[in-house]
């Protein structure tokens, strides 16, 4: 319980402007939210909010490292989080059906009579998020000490193969007008 109390933000007793907020990640947070093959090595969020009436404008900053497999290769390899998203807290009476009614996924909600600012959830989000989609070895390591190169010759080996196949089926439907 302790640790999803540091991140509840009380907004209620904050002046309007901008404060900051810095939330380091271990492996116990990502535990927490069912992430048992978790790759994160160490995550930062930097957490701007700044308040105005009515509404609040939330930047996350995602720094850190991660822990993949390479997608050419299969070994691991060290890639650097690094991402930005914002989000736009919005002070209403009725939060639930407003939020029901939103399509804008960077615009939430909440009641007036709220008094913390739930943010567990976002980090975990924007953490994942911010994990690269395509994740090689930079073109300079690759081939170097740290690629399989087993697998990178069966590649090559595959690459070959499939070259002589489609060559061979250019030609192929020509073969019946040969004798014509």
């Amino acid at each position: 319980m302790a640790l999803r109390r540091q991140f509840e933000i009380a907004f209620v007793g904050l002046k309007p402007g901008l404060h900051e907020f810095q939330f380091d990640l271990g492996n116990e947070f990502f535990l927490e939210k069912g992430l048992s093959d978790n790759p994160v090595k160490q995550a930062q969020v930097k957490l701007t909010l700044d308040k105005s009436s009515g509404f609040m404008m939330l930047k996350f900053e995602v720094g850190g490292a991660v822990n993949v497999p390479c997608d050419r290769c299969g070994n691991a390899i060290d890639l650097a989080l690094w991402d930005e998203f914002k989000v736009l807290v919005k002070l209403v009476e009725d939060h639930d059906t407003m939020n029901e009614q939103e399509e804008d996924p960077d615009v939430f909600y909440i009641s007036r009579n709220e008094s913390h600012l739930h943010v567990e959830d976002w980090i975990y989000e924007f953490v994942m998020l911010s994990i690269p989609m395509q994740r090689m070895c930079t073109p300079e390591e690759m081939g170097g000490p740290k690629c399989n190169k087993e697998v990178l010759e069966r590649l090559k080996n595959m690459e070959s193969q499939k070259k002589e196949e489609d060559i061979n089926n250019l030609w192929k439907g020509l073969d019946k007008f040969k004798n014509n």
